[in-house]
């Protein structure tokens, strides 16, 4: 590319990682024309679109929105005017939305108002509805809690029995989901459910707050609080509460879009992956417009240079990712054993323009964070570390933790490895020295906000980070070796959450 590179002082972190001593075969292309091809004006360009859709769908391109199917139609053609064959996936998926913000408060006996998410949040799929009744105890709330998650309240019916239709059900959290609860106090006859937490002593993520997922529409409004509260609920005598929540809670359609190169060895299928949609009432534009451009832009000057592939490179273009993996996920469920065996390995790019941006590679190998990829993940790091030695740029390793598309890949097996630049998490001193940018400030201020737009974007890391996404896209489009070498690169297992505990904050899962 044309921008600048950021020149990092510190010469101890410039040396190549150890996972850059793994043994593979592959030689190095050199990837200087696709480089210079994949400009950050290019790159920018598919941003400056992905807004303009944004802007004519009242600032949004969430899945199952009219922005995201915008979004679709707008690569969909880009790739088509390149000469690419594109497929369109569809899905279906739960869609979830807080129009405004729930009120809670109790009516009786006195009246005592509580802050939303601070005292009580909304989990996410809950109804919509404005209650006022009494608050009814399930059977099998434990008070005092053990130490350990032991409570089954609500999981069953018989906690049911004696219930009185058109109470609100409080049900302590437990070892079954929140969506169970909710289920069975709805079919109990509960105009709405308020969760507390379990309480459990000396765990803090037992007993705060906390934001929760039903995972799919609920009947009645559904909201959690902290064990303080719940317990002081559950000891109130003739306790009535007023519940308000407005939303949209149903099952949408969205889609996913993938590309194959024309040629290229079917068997060894490299699959260049990136987000399409952003969160609810945000346009996106580095989360994730900026792997979306990035990875367009790639695939639309490889179809004008005319490279001719040894493997062919699957670029896919991911919905529904913001409330869940669900896109990737939905591909990952429809292959069959021998399809998996044919994907060689699995790029990500989520976030590449972050405005105080740092420059993380996913770790492979396991070696800086304990979480290793699928065996081969180790040489795609070594990839991406290899090229940033060269350009003297430092790194720094990011948890393979499957937090992004690349989990349902590495769920069977595929090896993967990526790019990011930050979200919310706060840039430290040690990072502003290696990467320049602010100390003390988030990456990304605006992650997951409305003001994540064109502006929100610095030039310079996506400049650099579009570059080594274009160089490992040619290395592992070009090589004839394996990904997977002919000895154990990584024996380390694969240790992550499963999609459905993974984090989330309202109805947004977070990086």
């Amino acid at each position: 590319m044309k921008f600048s590179h950021f020149m990092a002082v510190s010469a101890m972190t410039l040396a190549l990682p150890a996972s850059a001593g793994y043994v593979w075969g592959a030689k190095s292309v050199n990837s200087n024309a696709l480089r210079q091809a994949v400009t950050l004006e290019g790159v920018r360009s598919h941003q400056a679109a992905l807004q303009s859709i944004a802007d004519a769908n009242d600032g949004d391109r969430a899945s199952g929105s009219p922005g995201f199917d915008a979004s679709v139609a707008y690569v969909k053609s880009t790739l088509e005017a390149a000469g690419y064959n594109v497929m369109v996936q569809p899905f279906k998926f739960p869609f979830f939305q807080e129009l405004t913000p729930a009120t809670f408060a109790q009516t009786a006996p006195g009246a005592v108002g509580y802050v939303y998410n601070t005292d009580f949040a909304t989990l996410d799929y809950s109804g919509s509805d404005d209650v006022t009744a009494l608050v009814q105890q399930v059977n099998d709330n434990v008070l005092p809690p053990t130490t350990t998650p032991t409570s089954t309240a609500g999981c069953e019916t018989a906690d049911f029995n004696g219930f009185v239709p058109g109470s609100i059900a409080l049900i302590q959290r437990g070892t079954c989901s929140h969506a169970q609860k909710v289920a069975n106090a709805a079919t109990a006859g509960a105009a709405a459910a308020i969760i507390f937490n379990e309480g459990n002593p000396g765990d803090l993520e037992r007993n705060d707050l906390f934001f929760g997922t039903l995972n799919a529409p609920a009947a009645i409004p559904a909201i959690s609080v902290s064990f303080e509260l719940g317990s002081t609920l559950a000891n109130t005598a003739g306790l009535q509460a007023h519940i308000v929540t407005n939303t949209l809670s149903e099952i949408r359609n969205t889609a996913n879009v993938i590309a194959n190169t024309a040629g290229g060895r079917s068997d060894r299928v490299v699959v260049v992956g990136a987000h399409l949609d952003s969160v609810p009432g945000a346009a996106g534009i580095n989360d994730n417009g900026s792997g979306t451009a990035g990875i367009l832009e790639i695939a639309v000057q490889m179809a004008k240079l005319k490279i001719k592939p040894v493997n062919k490179v699957r670029f896919a273009f991911w919905g529904a990712e913001e409330v869940g993996l669900l896109g990737s996920t939905h591909y990952v469920s429809l292959l069959s054993k021998k399809q998996i065996q044919r994907i060689a390995l699995n790029l990500n790019f989520d976030m590449i323009g972050s405005p105080n941006f740092g420059r993380f590679v996913y770790d492979g190998d396991g070696s800086d964070t304990g979480t290793a990829g699928p065996n081969g993940s180790a040489n795609i790091e070594s990839v991406f570390n290899r090229y940033f030695a060269k350009q003297k740029l430092t790194v720094k390793a990011t948890a393979f933790d499957g937090r992004s598309d690349y989990g349902p890949f590495i769920d069977v097996g595929i090896p993967a490895g990526g790019l990011f630049t930050g979200a919310e998490d706060i840039k430290t001193a040690e990072e502003a020295a290696l990467f320049g940018g602010t100390a003390g400030e988030a990456f990304d201020p605006c992650y997951h906000q409305a003001c994540d737009t064109y502006v929100n974007n610095s030039d310079e890391g996506l400049d650099q980070m579009s570059d080594a996404a274009a160089d490992a896209v040619l290395q592992f489009a070009m090589t004839r070796s394996s990904v997977r070498g002919t000895s154990k690169a990584n024996d380390r297992a694969v240790t992550r959450v499963s999609a459905k505990s993974l984090p989330f904050k309202g109805s947004h899962l977070q990086k």
